[in-house]
C-alpha cells in the first residue's frame, strides 16, 4: 500500500510541539531534517510510531527523520504545505543548528567539516596506496617497474600536499576566499623549504634560519601537519573579513589580498607554526599510544560509537591524517573499523530476530550499511533507540579493537572502514578476523540479552458522551444529525456569515455556543481534519458533513483550538472531536458561532432542519 504523503506529514508534525517550535526544515536523499527550538516538546515516541518513519536521530543539532530515497522529498512537499514552512537548503539547516550548539561542541566539529569535504580524495588515493604496496608482495618484479613508481606518484599525491587540501578546505568553512587559503597551504609545504619528513637528516646548526625582528625562524615545511593548517587559515579568514569591511571598495581589491597573505603568513611561520606543531605531535603521540596499547584500545572501542551519536566522530580525522603523514599507517582506522562493525553485528542481529515488520525493515538495510562504514541508520534507527544492542555493540567494538592493537593492525588510509577498508590494511586475514570478532561478539550478544517489546494493545477509545443528549438539529432520509455542541440552535439564515447563511455549502444550522467541546453529530468517519482544527468534515451513510467553529477563525492559524480526533478516525455520536477557547476567537475579533452543514444536501431527500 502506497503512503500517504499528506498524511505522514501531518502526523510528524504533529509531535513536534507546533509550527512555533520548528526553527528549519529541508530535506537529503532519505531524511527530514530538523532544527528544534525546544527538544522538549517532541514526542520522539510517537515519531517513530508514525508511518512512514523509519527511525529518527538528533544529530549536530538536528532532528533527523529517516524516510527513504524518492519519498523524503514528497512528504517534505506535504510538510511545507502543512506546516506554512518556507523551504531551507541543507546550508540554511546546518546553520541554523550550528548557531545553536555549545561552543565546545563548535569546536570539536570544525575538524570535522574540514576534513568531510576531502574524504573522496583521501580515501581514494589510500585504498591505491594500500594496492600498490600490496601487489609486490606477490609479484616483486612489479616494485622496480615503472608502472609502480607511476602509481605510487598518483598515490601519494594527496598525502604528500595534504596542508593544501586542508587550507581549502578550512577556507570554505571558515568564510575566507579558498583560493588565499590555497596560498597558505602551499607556502608551508613549498618547495623551498626543507621537506618535515626529510630534517632529521640534517646536524644540529645545518638548518637554514630566517632571522625576523626577534624572531628566529627554521625554514623547515609543514608536511604532515594539519593543525597549524587550520589555525593559519582560520587566522587568514578573519583577517580578510576585517579588511573587507574596513578597506574602501575603491582599492579593496589589491589591499586585503596583499595585507591577508602578509600578515597571515608572518603570524603562521613566527607563532601558529613552531607552537601548534609541538602541541599537534603531542595529540598524535597521545593517538599512537591509545590505539597501540590494550587499555586505550579497549576504551577507544567502547567509547567510539558514543561520538557518533554526538556527531563529533569526523574529529578523529586530524589524528588519523596526522598519523598518515608522519609514519604511512593510520592505526586508528582498525579501533574505527571495529567499533562500526560490532554495530553491523548488533543491528543484525535484531533483524533477524525481531518479529515486527516495519523494525526488520529499518534494521536489514541499515545493518548492510554499518558494514560499509556508514553507522548512522543502523545506531540511531535501531541501536540506540532500544539501547541494549547499542551496548553490545560497544562490547563487541572494545574486544575487536582490542584484537586489532594486538596485531598492530593499521592502513595507509582514513575515513573508510569495514569491507571497503580491506584493499588498504596491512594485514587482510587478521583484519578479517578482527572484523568477525566485532560483529560476533556485539551480535551475539545482542541475540541473548535484547528482548523485542511487545507493542501495547491499544484500548478502544469510549465514545465521550455529554451528560446530557444533544437534541436531534437535522433530519434526512439518511438519518439524523445532533446538536455539535451545548448553546443556543438558530437557523442557517441567522449564521453571521453570508456563505453559510446562503447555503451554497449546504443545509444545516449554527449554534451560539456555550460549551467549548464538539462532539461527533452522528455515528461517522473523520474524513479530515483542518491544519487550523477549527474545522472537521465528517461522512456516514451517504452524508457528509462539514463543521465549522466560529468565522474567519482560519486566520488564528490553530491557536485556541484542539483536534481530539485525526483523519480517518471512527467516532461514535457524541464522541469528542474538536475543543476550542470562545474568549481566544471573541478577542481576536471574531464570532464563536459553531456552524453545521449537510454539504450534500441537494442529493438528499427529505432534509429538515430545527430542534426536535
Amino acid at each position: 500500500m502506497a503512503l500517504d504523503y499528506r498524511k505522514c506529514a501531518e502526523e510528524i508534525f504533529s509531535h513536534l510541539g507546533g509550527k512555533e517550535n520548528i526553527i528549519s526544515a529541508a530535506h537529503c536523499a532519505t531524511r527530514l531534517r530538523l532544527v528544534i527550538a525546544d527538544n522538549s516538546k517532541v514526542d520522539t515516541k510517537a515519531l517513530e510510531d508514525v508511518e512512514g518513519v523509519k527511525g529518527l536521530f538528533d544529530s549536530n543539532g538536528q532532528l533527523q527523520l529517516i524516510i527513504g530515497t524518492g519519498t523524503v522529498n514528497k512528504v517534505y512537499d506535504e510538510f511545507l504545505a502543512v506546516t506554512g514552512l518556507t523551504a531551507a537548503s541543507k546550508a540554511d539547516v546546518k546553520a541554523a543548528a550550528a548557531s545553536r550548539m555549545p561552543l565546545w561542541k563548535k569546536i570539536l566539529k570544525t575538524p570535522g567539516d574540514v576534513f568531510v569535504p576531502i574524504l573522496p580524495a583521501i580515501v581514494a588515493s589510500g585504498l591505491m596506496m594500500g594496492l600498490v604496496e600490496a601487489i609486490p608482495k606477490f609479484w616483486p618484479a612489479f616494485g622496480n617497474s615503472d608502472w609502480y613508481s607511476f602509481l605510487d606518484l598518483v598515490a601519494n599525491t594527496a598525502f604528500a600536499l595534504l596542508p593544501v587540501l586542508v587550507a581549502i578546505s578550512s577556507a570554505r568553512v571558515f568564510g575566507g576566499n579558498i583560493f588565499l587559503g590555497a596560498v597558505i597551504g602551499l607556502m608551508m609545504v613549498h618547495p623551498a623549504l626543507i621537506n618535515a619528513w626529510t630534517v632529521g637528516n640534517y646536524a644540529a646548526g645545518e638548518i637554514p634560519t630566517w632571522h625576523l625582528f626577534f624572531f628566529s625562524v627554521q625554514q623547515v615545511g609543514y608536511q604532515g601537519h594539519v593543525i597549524p593548517v587550520i589555525l593559519a587559515v582560520l587566522l587568514m579568514s578573519t583577517v580578510e573579513k576585517w579588511l573587507h569591511k574596513h578597506v574602501p571598495e575603491m582599492i579593496d581589491l589589491f589591499v586585503t589580498p596583499l595585507c591577508t597573505v602578509l600578515v597571515t603568513s608572518f603570524i603562521t611561520f613566527t607563532i601558529i607554526g613552531p607552537i601548534f606543531s609541538i602541541l599537534e605531535n603531542w595529540v598524535l603521540a597521545g593517538a599512537k599510544w591509545l590505539a597501540s596499547s590494550m587499555f586505550g584500545a579497549v576504551v577507544m572501542g567502547a567509547i567510539y560509537p558514543w561520538t557518533v551519536v554526538m556527531g563529533l566522530h569526523h574529529m578523529y580525522n586530524v589524528i588519523e591524517a596526522g598519523m598518515i603523514s608522519s609514519t604511512g599507517l593510520n592505526t586508528w582506522m582498525p579501533i574505527a573499523s571495529a567499533a562500526n562493525f560490532a554495530q553491523f553485528g548488533a543491528c543484525l542481529a535484531v533483524a533477524l530476530k525481531v518479529k515486527n515488520q516495519k523494525t526488520k525493515s529499518v534494521a536489514l538495510p541499515s545493518s548492510l550499511s554499518a558494514s560499509l562504514g556508514i553507522t548512522e541508520p543502523a545506531i540511531f534507527g535501531i541501536n540506540f533507540r532500544f539501547m541494549k544492542p547499542f551496548l553490545c555493540g560497544m562490547a563487541g567494538g572494545a574486544v575487536g579493537s582490542l584484537f586489532g592493537a594486538l596485531f598492530k593492525l593499521g592502513a595507509p588510509v582514513y575515513g573508510v572502514t569495514g569491507i571497503p577498508a580491506i584493499p588498504a590494511v596491512n594485514n587482510v586475514p587478521l583484519y578479517l578476523v578482527e572484523l568477525l570478532i566485532s560483529a560476533g561478539v556485539a551480535g551475539g550478544l545482542t541475540w541473548f540479552i535484547w528482548k523485542e517489546e511487545e507493542p501495547a494493545k491499544k484500548a478502544a477509545p469510549e465514545p465521550e458522551v455529554p451528560a446530557e443528549p444533544m437534541p436531534s438539529v437535522l433530519r434526512c432520509a439518511a438519518g439524523e444529525l445532533l446538536q455539535p455542541v451545548a448553546g443556543v440552535v438558530i437557523d442557517r439564515e441567522a449564521i453571521p456569515d453570508e456563505t453559510f447563511a446562503t447555503g451554497i455549502l449546504g443545509e444545516g444550522v449554527g449554534v451560539e455556543p456555550t460549551g467549548n467541546v464538539v462532539v461527533a453529530p452522528f455515528d461517522c468517519t473523520v474524513t479530515s481534519v483542518f491544519d487550523t482544527k477549527h474545522a472537521v468534515t465528517l461522512e456516514a451513510n451517504g452524508m457528509e458533513v462539514l463543521i465549522h467553529i466560529g468565522v474567519n477563525t482560519v486566520n488564528m492559524n490553530g491557536e485556541g483550538f484542539t483536534a481530539y480526533v485525526a483523519e480517518g478516525d471512527e467516532v461514535k455520536a457524541g464522541q469528542k472531536l474538536l475543543g476550542f477557547d470562545s474568549a481566544a476567537i471573541k478577542a481576536a475579533g471574531y464570532s464563536d458561532c459553531v456552524v453545521m452543514l449537510l454539504t450534500n444536501a441537494d442529493d438528499i431527500e427529505g432534509v429538515e432542519c430545527g430542534i426536535k
